[in-house]
């Protein structure tokens, strides 16, 4: 059979995509982008999205998948601070977001806009302009991924530049790469995969840059639906599988006599990172689908850190598994003291199969989380007589809900900005569908009253709609610490009292 594609319903060979990769691979280096440079992408999941990865990896460029919920300052940050020399973006989003794209910058619209036409410097209709070149038959040495940005306790997005290793050391590294993908996401030479979650977050960017490279079979759907999933599963008899918590919830939700008209047989690898998944809703996927549930614990910064299987998830119910391929893992103390086994600290870690990074624009933020060649995102957690990561608890303030990354400083930034607001808190408070979701303490100004929902809707034309709290807590004394700095420990913990871990 021949190897094929499947993107929103239409499906194509794997040797016409490539046609249209090495095409577009054509045009980037006629715009002079070089190995190491950068575009941007703000696409659903698409066709054009998957030519842009192999074309992109073909040139030895990084490209920057923009989320396309977010707001235009958003947006107008991650592409001037990327550095990015073009932008390939649906023609629905353009009006939201064309203010602020730099003069300078090319854009190539996917799908027709009236108004991108006749004018000048508009837009330019990227299949028109990516077939007027001929396939390019030339690769780079070194191809690279994408460019993935995270933020922190500042709220300023910090995007993750990952270096290239040494030519002679670089086929080992990359076997030992390939390994890595396959004991995690399952993905081997000439498998059937199915990827139903947004390609602009970095870990479905990791897969399908992989799974295009690898799979006979690579599905690809344009959002998530439980019963579509189910359907796609047995028609195109897939393999492997990616998910995040959130999907599993939703899928248990379906009615038992539904899940069970369906042939899942095919399926021997469910793959899943960005979340942690609470061990009742692992349990019950496992019971449902067999042995073939693993889970992840990474970052963008780190890559893939571990994993655990559904033996070893039943056995060590809430851990986050031992050490993939030839990571490491350690936990240090406050005082840089290594930890002994079942002693919560901060989590440091390192995966060789992966190349080194940087900061762009901030090489001190990189410093800054460094020791003895470890790096700690502020995890807290500890390692159990048998080697098994557990994650208790976050020291930074990041949020994770439905497998979305959310940085309450980038929250509170906004809300301070808004009148009559004398200082505000925003945490993450337990979900049962989410894992977690947003909860803003606002403190008014004195003699001010505030409607919270007027102050969601100005969140909203400021920030993308996931990052707006969806609950406001009007409070005139927050606690602080003797600095006068607002205690968040004290806001979370009466939320998370009775949870086995606080993430």
């Amino acid at each position: 059979m021949e190897p094929i594609i499947v993107i929103q319903d239409r499906k194509t060979s794997k040797a016409a995509h490539q046609s249209r990769a090495r095409r577009l691979a054509s045009g980037l280096r006629a715009l002079g982008l070089k190995p190491g440079d950068t575009f941007a992408i703000m696409l659903r999941n698409s066709e054009a999205f998957l030519e842009s990865i192999d074309a992109s990896r073909q040139v030895g460029t990084t490209y920057c998948p923009i989320n396309w919920h977010f707001a235009a300052a958003e947006v107008g940050f991650l592409l001037g601070d990327s550095g990015a020399r073009l932008l390939i973006v649906h023609a629905d989003f353009w009006d939201r977001i064309q203010a602020v794209v730099p003069p300078s910058m090319l854009v190539l619209i996917v799908d027709e806009h009236p108004a991108c036409t006749g004018q000048a410097n508009a837009p330019l209709p990227y299949a028109s302009w990516r077939d007027g070149f001929s396939e390019s038959d030339q690769f780079a040495d070194a191809p690279r991924g994408h460019m993935a940005y995270t933020s922190g306790t500042t709220g300023k997005p910090k995007g993750v530049v990952r270096h290239v290793f040494p030519p002679e050391i670089a086929a080992d590294r990359k076997q030992a790469a390939q390994k890595l993908l396959q004991q995690t996401f399952g993905l081997a030479q000439g498998c059937r995969a199915l990827l139903p979650a947004p390609i602009y977050h970095s870990a479905p960017s990791l897969f399908a840059q992989n799974a295009l490279q690898m799979c006979d079979t690579f599905v690809v759907t344009d959002r998530f639906d439980p019963l579509e999933v189910l359907q796609l599963v047995q028609a195109y008899r897939i393999e492997v599988l990616y998910l995040v918590p959130i999907m599993y919830v939703r899928m248990l939700k379906l009615d038992q006599q539904l899940r069970q008209r369906y042939d899942l047989s095919s399926l021997r690898f469910i793959a899943s990172t960005g979340a942690p998944c609470a061990p009742d809703i692992k349990r019950a996927m496992i019971e449902w689908l067999g042995p073939i549930v693993y889970e992840t614990y990474a970052s963008s910064e780190a890559g893939l850190i571990t994993l655990l299987d559904s033996h070893q998830a039943l056995a060590k119910p809430g851990s986050a598994g031992m050490p993939a391929g030839e990571a490491v893992i350690r936990i240090y103390d406050e005082d840089g003291s290594e930890c002994a086994p079942g002693v919560a600290g901060y989590i440091y870690v390192r995966q060789p199969a992966y190349a080194d990074f940087h900061y762009r624009n901030n090489p001190q933020a990189r410093n800054d989380i460094d020791k003895d060649g470890l790096i700690s995102l502020g995890d807290i957690g500890y390692l159990d007589d048998d080697g098994f990561l557990f994650v208790c608890d976050r020291k930074s303030d990041m949020v994770i809900s439905g497998g979305v990354n959310i940085y309450p400083a980038e929250v509170e930034h906004q809300l301070l900005q808004y009148e009559g607001i004398a200082d505000c808190a925003v945490i993450g408070v337990p979900d049962a569908e989410f894992g977690e979701s947003l909860l803003a303490f606002v403190q008014p100004q004195a003699g001010q009253t505030l409607d919270t929902q007027a102050i969601a809707s100005w969140l909203q034309a400021r920030m993308a709609k996931f990052k707006v709290p969806r609950q406001f807590l009007i409070d005139a004394a927050l606690p602080r610490d003797d600095s006068g700095k607002i205690y968040k420990r004290l806001l979370r913990d009466k939320y998370w009292a009775g949870h086995s871990r606080k993430v």
